[in-house]
């Protein structure tokens, strides 16, 4: 059974950064894609970042593109996500998801079968 657990949520400033991480517990994060969603109230849960490292790909939604930045420590067994220049808009929870698909496409909640618990992010001034 895979766990996932976000952390490094918060509040920033616009045009600030934050980073948060999503920690892989109970197999090795090399043999899954990992997506990162966000959702905000009301809304369904949409797909930010991608990344499977043992297909060598990443990929992202057009709303994040040149501002986020998905990353692995294979090591510490931990996806990263890099958000510089924060906007309003980008105020949601975050979770971080794993699946056994290669990334080819962020996907939709139903091509994750783990999820963590979700860290909030809030850019406001």
């Amino acid at each position: 059974q895979l766990q996932l657990a976000e952390s490094g949520g918060g509040l920033v400033q616009p045009g600030g950064s934050l980073r948060l991480s999503c920690a892989v517990a109970g197999d090795t994060l090399l043999d899954y894609q990992i997506g990162w969603f966000r959702q905000t109230s009301g809304k369904d849960r949409e797909g930010v970042s991608c990344i499977s490292v043992r297909r060598d790909s990443s990929r992202y939604a057009d709303f994040v593109k040149g501002r986020f930045t998905i990353s692995t420590d294979n090591a510490k067994n931990t996806v990263y996500l890099q958000m510089n220049s924060l906007k309003p808009e980008d105020t949601a929870t975050y979770y971080c998801a794993a699946g056994r698909g290669g990334c080819w496409y962020i996907g939709g909640k139903y091509d994750y079968d783990y999820w963590g618990q979700g860290t909030q992010v809030t850019v406001s001034s």
